[in-house]
């Protein structure tokens, strides 16, 4: 079980309504990987931009990544074509 900060457990909450799928008692603690993936495909720029205030877009950038560099993708190809193209001109490069 991960144990999220509390900023990030107010930011859930706010967000519960994407973590849809997550039992209500276990969504405060979910993995900052089923957090990235959830906000980038359901979220809005405000909630997209706290994400990254909250973890840092280097680090999303790097979640993001790993997600998307495996066979099986749980992102939208739309979302995965955008945050592709946001992160190679807003994140350093050795990330990407």
């Amino acid at each position: 079980m991960h144990t999220n900060s509390p900023e990030i457990k107010q930011f859930i909450r706010e967000n519960a309504s994407l973590l849809w799928y997550i039992r209500d008692d276990a969504k405060e603690n979910i993995s900052h990987e089923i957090l990235v993936e959830s906000i980038l495909n359901y979220g809005d720029e405000k909630s997209v931009k706290k994400l990254f205030d909250l973890l840092g877009t280097e680090k999303v950038a790097e979640i993001f990544y790993r997600q998307t560099s495996s066979i099986r993708i749980n992102y939208f190809p739309r979302t995965v074509h955008f945050f592709k193209l946001y992160f190679k001109r807003n994140v350093s490069s050795h990330i990407i």
